[in-house]
């Protein structure tokens, strides 16, 4: 059957991509985009991301990350999906910046979380339960409270 509907393997691999979008990034950007003040989006956020993603789909994104290194084509999707869920975190630091009106610049906000949930998630992904929800709330929090302070 996968050869009747997928020309090759980067072919079932892109629509893997695709396919868990709906699981991986739409809840995000819903979480994101739902009406409320920054407090109120960030704690859904950290509701959502600080539960572990377990392991089916932390063995998934692995191995999408490994085809990634050796298909252009797979890089170039996987890429383009992780610049939407990164485009998630900058849009809850605009919703601070809007709020604050002081010049905040929501972007390297938005991109270290971002990694953040990242390195947190591969830490998860080996059974380290380093307690991801306290962390990334305590992050963000941080991050909210510091921002636009100035270096």
């Amino acid at each position: 059957m996968c050869h009747y509907h997928f020309q090759d393997r980067t072919d079932l691999v892109l629509a893997v991509i695709e396919d868990i979008r709906p699981e991986w990034i739409t809840p995000l950007e819903t979480a994101v985009s739902a009406p409320g003040q920054f407090a109120e989006r960030a704690e859904r956020v950290v509701q959502l991301l600080g539960r572990p993603e377990g392991p089916e789909l932390s063995h998934l994104h692995s191995a999408l990350h490994w085809q990634a290194l050796n298909d252009a084509r797979v890089r170039e999707s996987l890429e383009t999906e992780y610049r939407r869920w990164r485009a998630c975190f900058v849009a809850l630091f605009q919703v601070l910046a809007d709020e604050r009106g002081a010049g905040l610049d929501p972007r390297p906000l938005g991109l270290a979380v971002a990694a953040a949930v990242d390195g947190l998630a591969a830490m998860d992904s080996l059974g380290a339960d380093g307690g991801t929800e306290p962390i990334l709330r305590t992050l963000i929090r941080t991050l909210a409270a510091g921002a636009g302070s100035g270096p």
